[in-house]
């Protein structure tokens, strides 16, 4: 250790307050931390990209420091899908500060890993309280039954409205509208039922018909439009 020749003409003072890492909560524990080993909890945060063009939802759940699990959801940027698909790669079994301080190529998955990270070594992680934390799979649990991401797609214009293009449920297929014009609910096809269904043997226009439902008052409907050309 190298010390300057101000420093070195100091007379030691002694340190009485030496009190430590504040405790954080971390799966049902309080932990003082020391190192990254010391580090458990599962959480999620959004991270953007510098053009913010585009955003990335990204879900971790690490224990003992190291990333057992990792979802990566994007949105908004075709070139994010790829840099996904590296991420989910990447990041399990990398320590958090390791994850850190990896390129993980997209601006948008980058900035989601330093938010999460905040959120782990504070203490502030959805698991902070439950005993034990979640087992790996918890992150499915975001996706639900049928593992695909929860995505809402809206459009509107002043002239011409609202234009509802995709729910939870599914694809939009049409939008009920009153005598009023106003929207009192809409037609959808599940794209992930209709694939299982696909995949069992279903032919395509069965699996289609099979996947449709509807939500709202669409019986009341004076005309039903397609939200895409109509």
């Amino acid at each position: 250790m190298i010390y300057s020749h101000e420093v070195n003409c100091m007379c030691k003072v002694g340190i009485g307050a030496k009190n430590g890492a504040a405790p954080i909560p971390e799966e049902g524990k309080w932990i003082s931390p020391k190192e990254i080993s010391d580090i458990s909890g599962f959480t999620h945060g959004v991270g953007w990209c510098a053009p913010q063009q585009g955003a990335c939802k990204l879900t971790l759940n690490v224990k003992n420091g190291i990333i057992e699990e990792a979802l990566v959801e994007t949105l908004g940027c075709s070139g994010m899908t790829h840099s996904a698909a590296m991420a989910s790669e990447i990041l399990p079994g990398l320590t958090i500060l390791e994850a850190l301080n990896t390129d993980l190529v997209c601006d948008a998955i980058n900035t989601a890993m330093r938010e999460l990270f905040l959120q782990i070594v504070y203490g502030r992680t959805q698991s902070a309280f439950s005993e034990g934390g979640l087992p790996i799979g918890g992150a499915l649990e975001d996706l639900g039954k049928g593992m695909r991401s929860q995505v809402a797609t809206m459009y509107g214009t002043k002239e011409k409205g609202p234009r509802y293009l995709e729910m939870t449920e599914g694809y939009v297929t049409g939008i009920a509208l009153d005598e009023n014009d106003e929207i009192i609910g809409y037609q959808y096809v599940s794209l992930g039922k209709m694939t299982d269904f696909i995949k069992k043997g279903d032919d395509p226009n069965t699996a289609y018909e099979k996947s449709k439902g509807e939500y709202g008052r669409i019986k009341d409907a004076v005309k039903i439009i397609d939200p895409r050309k109509e």
